[in-house]
């Protein structure tokens, strides 16, 4: 199967981009976009996010080969049924979405009778919507396709080449096992950046403009993370927590463990950690996962 045109239902940091990169690095696919937003619609005209913006999601997806739902999670299976008459039977129908059993599970019942195969392009920034996409955004990042274990191969092929062109590295994982891992790498460190920086806006022995003014390297890292979308990580880890929930716990755990190393002076235990944490950070640097510069060294 070739795939020689995209319809792209949200218009955002993630669906912004796919157009932008195909543009770029796919020029012979058609690229069609939506949004609910009529004024993320116009600023996607302006931008030139897709080759057509279309003002019905029915409009987008009726010729589209490959269809890839850039919504918030808790929204995708919604969306893809309101537009599920116009479908074509044969197209792919995919996303973008962090969390991946419940979008499986989500799409199949939307729409049991197309090829369903959820994906997670694992690339972002704390920006969002239509202005905040750019086509280099995939290069050189991991996206993971789930596919269902009755998929058809070819789809899946084409869906790999598809994300290859862009720029990504393909991974195949099963979706539950994605949820875990990225409970780890990414869920629960948000969940603590959004914690971390709402306890210190919340401390009554310091002002806020104290907390701001002061704010030193590791809490102004924090600070990015915290400005993510709030309605796309609200519905990760309602969407995801079970996974969470689990990852949460044993977080939970080590963190107590910590606080007894601090509380009785055990520094043998916290070089310990901190040294092989240190180690972990050089290896994401190696295998090209991260940048010594800001933002990955990409200049958008």
């Amino acid at each position: 199967m070739t795939i020689n045109s995209v319809a792209i239902i949200g218009l955002g940091l993630l669906g912004g981009s796919i157009g932008l990169a195909a543009r770029e690095y796919a020029p012979e696919i058609t690229t069609i976009g939506y949004d609910t937003d009529p004024d993320v619609r116009e600023a996607a005209r302006k931008r030139g996010l897709a080759g057509t913006i279309c003002d019905t999601a029915k409009d987008a997806v009726k010729s589209a080969d490959l269809v890839i739902f850039c919504v918030p999670v808790g929204a995708i299976a919604q969306a893809a049924a309101d537009c599920a008459d116009a479908l074509p039977k044969d197209a792919i129908i995919s996303d973008v979405g962090s969390s991946k059993q419940s979008v499986v599970d989500g799409l199949q019942a939307a729409l049991p009778h197309h090829h369903v195969i959820p994906a997670h392009p694992v690339a972002g920034t704390e920006q969002s919507g239509p202005q905040a996409g750019f086509p280099t955004l995939f290069q050189g990042r991991w996206c993971i396709l789930t596919p269902p274990p009755a998929a058809d191969k070819a789809k899946v092929d084409a869906l790999s080449e598809f994300w290859t062109k862009l720029g990504s590295r393909i991974e195949i994982m099963d979706p539950q096992h994605h949820d875990l891992v990225l409970a780890v790498t990414s869920h629960i460190p948000h969940l603590i950046a959004f914690t971390i920086v709402g306890t210190a806006s919340d401390l009554e022995d310091v002002t806020r403009g104290e907390v701001i003014k002061y704010s030193a390297g590791g809490f102004r890292d924090f600070t990015r993370i915290a400005a993510s979308d709030p309605v796309m990580w609200r519905d990760v880890f309602l969407e995801n927590k079970g996974a969470v929930l689990e990852m949460l716990g044993r977080f939970t755990e080590d963190l107590t463990a910590l606080q007894r190393a601090i509380r009785s002076g055990d520094g043998d235990t916290l070089f310990e950690l901190f040294d092989r944490t240190r180690s972990i950070r050089r290896r994401i640097i190696e295998e090209g996962q991260d940048d010594e510069r800001p933002d990955f060294g990409r200049d958008h």
